[in-house]
């Protein structure tokens, strides 16, 4: 008997139908690969999943899954069972196409992921994102819930991909419990000054955007620290690359001191004006 779940149909106001469901026809995996490239442009003798791949995760009882509007391919999203064994899923890679943007696809994709993973007893998804995308920390930590638990210097070495502006892969893991309820509010709202009135430590000085600087002296177990990000580190690497490899020695030098594991660990949230907020040590223990 399959545990494949039904296919996700959600009709967003204003848009067509999306429909999420798995692939396995070498056709469909090949429609796939395209979807990748027109949201990595990778160099192509490095993409980052081959079609032989795709089809023997897909065979082997792993996660291969596309977004439909309508006939059309827009969106996929591949993932593999990893340790615990029989309790976690890693989530390799996610992408929506130009085509997709607007749909909400995205998020359709981590539903139907989600189901996927519950339907087989599973308790966790974990994937890496890169954390200078302040889109992408929204949407994992803000609109899924998931919580970011390590950071990780270079994690893939280098990986000859537009988006990824030739600058070192660091990445942050993020790990998304699957039986906590999904978050009811999604604004990621506040005020970083009323935080920092408040006594919020900021530890990225960012007044100069092109040239930010990292105060690891302000870094204070029982204070609430605030992480700033750049607007948009994805035009910034196409038209100042300079600025943007600045910024990523700088988050990492405040970021990683603060993913703290055990009894250390802080609580995080990420606003819509692109801060991370680091609550005190331990008030992330669970």
């Amino acid at each position: 008997m399959s545990h494949s779940p039904a296919p996700v149909e959600v009709r967003p106001a204003g848009f067509g139908s999306v429909e999420v469901r798995e692939l396995s026809s070498p056709d469909e995996l090949e429609e796939l690969m395209r979807v990748f490239d027109d949201v990595w442009r990778p160099d192509p003798t490095r993409r980052p999943v081959g079609i032989d791949m795709l089809r023997a995760l897909s065979h082997s009882g792993n996660y291969v899954s596309g977004a439909f509007i309508g006939d059309h391919l827009a969106g996929g999203s591949v993932a593999f069972l990893s340790a615990p064994a029989g309790e976690a899923l890693h989530s390799h890679i996610t992408g929506v196409s130009r085509r997709g943007r607007g749909h909400h696809v995205g998020y359709l994709l981590k539903m139907h992921q989600r189901q996927w993973a519950l339907a087989r007893g599973l308790t966790t998804i974990t994937w890496t994102f890169d954390p200078l995308v302040a889109r992408n920390a929204y949407f994992n930590i803000t609109k899924l819930g998931a919580e970011p638990i390590h950071y990780y210097e270079d994690f893939y070495g280098e990986l000859g991909d537009e988006l990824g502006g030739g600058v070192d892969s660091d990445r942050v893991l993020m790990s998304w419990a699957l039986h906590d309820e999904l978050p009811s509010s999604v604004d990621g709202v506040g005020s970083v000054e009323a935080l920092i009135a408040g006594g919020a430590v900021p530890v990225i000085d960012d007044s100069d955007r092109s040239r930010p600087v990292a105060h690891h002296e302000r870094l204070d177990p029982d204070a609430t620290v605030v992480v700033a990000l750049p607007r948009d580190v994805e035009a910034m690497r196409v038209s100042h690359p300079l600025d943007a490899a600045r910024w990523r020695i700088v988050l990492r030098d405040a970021m990683s001191p603060l993913l703290l594991e055990g009894d250390a660990r802080r609580s995080v949230r990420f606003l819509r004006s692109g801060h991370y907020v680091f609550g005190p040590a331990g008030s992330g223990v669970r």
